[in-house]
């Protein structure tokens, strides 16, 4: 009689991992304009913690430990700001924005089909995307060089959050009348910003440390051209391709446009503290963080939130979505409920955000085939 004796967990884990760190490399390797890759898979009930990086830049290879860009995974931070604020009674997401903000800054900020609907944006409508404001990051300007273009070639040109709103104004039309649809647009977050500036009477970027950076003990996270972390990280911040020019945002004045919809620099352990404790129901409270999952289809398998995200990786199978944010330059803040794992890295490339999806796709199936 032949006795068939399976592979156990752990040996299924270690070939997950070993296949998913080869995937790492394979995709960094084969795309030379990918400087460095980062990936931290993590998960309590299958004790799991596995942090891996691939790639360097100036003679460095690149370090799991190392800070990097987030893009737009911040704008989950300022969403929880403004929840907080919703919490503490300081403000309402019914509240409209010409509540907080200046006639000036208010004025003609969204003309829609020849009528003025600046006043009717609220609260709700900047953090859920569905203003219909343009977005001045990556949208194309009436007239001149696109607003990214202009970060890369004047890269000591300082751009206040007001700047943004105005260059705006003049160079990108609004997309429906507030409320209509979801439209993704950094405009809205730095809006929030402002409105989080005014709302506490401090700087975003204190504000940002002492509500989220500092009470989930993020020691290695900062605001970009307006703060420090609370401990200087032993390695550099790691650089990132922008339109195939390879860059580190601390070199960048102009990334302070970015403001307060992903100007972050972090690193992937401080990430998954972050994403614990929101998913914990430790940054927001739970009834809250689930009022904040009201999703709308934004996207081909992304819906938005409340600035946050889910990705549905199949149609139908739940068993993959995830939810969190993702960022432009492949960076990436997610879990998996149902498998209770947390994904987070980045590919530091800008335009390599299907494939991330994908890759991150190809990883959960992995995982749950080692698991199962």
């Amino acid at each position: 009689m032949t006795v068939l004796i399976g592979r156990g967990k752990g040996m299924r884990l270690e070939e997950a991992k070993l296949e998913i760190e080869r995937k790492l490399k394979e995709m960094v390797d084969r795309d030379a304009k990918i400087p460095n890759a980062y990936l931290l898979v993590h998960s309590d009930r299958h004790a799991i913690h596995w942090s891996l990086a691939h790639g360097g830049s100036d003679d460095m290879p690149a370090n799991a430990e190392q800070p990097y860009h987030t893009a737009s995974i911040a704008k989950t931070f300022t969403a929880m700001i403004i929840a907080k604020l919703v919490e503490g009674g300081k403000l309402l997401y019914e509240d409209r924005l010409d509540k907080y903000l200046q006639d000036d800054l208010m004025s003609d900020l969204h003309i829609y089909k020849g009528k003025d609907y600046s006043r009717e944006i609220t609260i709700q409508h900047l953090i859920g995307n569905t203003s219909g404001l343009g977005d001045f990051y990556e949208e194309k300007p009436k007239v001149g060089k696109p607003f990214l273009d202009i970060m890369l070639d004047e890269p000591s040109r300082y751009w206040s959050a007001k700047e943004t709103i105005e260059w705006t104004k003049q160079q990108i039309s609004p997309r429906f009348k507030p409320g209509e649809k979801v439209h993704y647009t950094n405009t809205g977050f730095n809006l929030l910003g402002l409105v989080i500036e005014e709302v506490t009477s401090k700087p975003y970027h204190q504000v940002l440390h002492e509500m989220i950076f500092q009470p989930q003990r993020m020691n290695h996270t900062y605001l970009s051209q307006s703060s420090e972390p609370a401990e200087q990280n032993p390695y550099p911040v790691a650089k990132l391709n922008l339109k195939n020019r390879e860059i580190n945002v601390e070199d960048y004045r102009s990334f302070s446009s970015i403001y307060a919809g992903g100007q972050t620099v972090s690193t992937s352990e401080d990430l998954l503290k972050f994403m614990k404790a929101l998913a914990a129901g430790s940054v927001v409270h739970k009834d809250t963080l689930e009022s904040m999952k009201q999703w709308q289809k934004m996207w081909i398998g992304v819906d938005y939130g409340s600035g946050l995200m889910r990705v549905r990786m199949l149609p139908i199978i739940q068993k993959y979505n995830v939810w969190g944010h993702l960022g432009s330059i492949g960076s990436f803040m997610l879990y998996n409920p149902g498998m209770d794992i947390y994904i987070i890295g980045n590919f530091n490339k800008s335009g390599h955000l299907t494939k991330t999806v994908r890759f991150l796709f190809n990883t959960l199936r992995t995982l749950s085939k080692a698991i199962s």
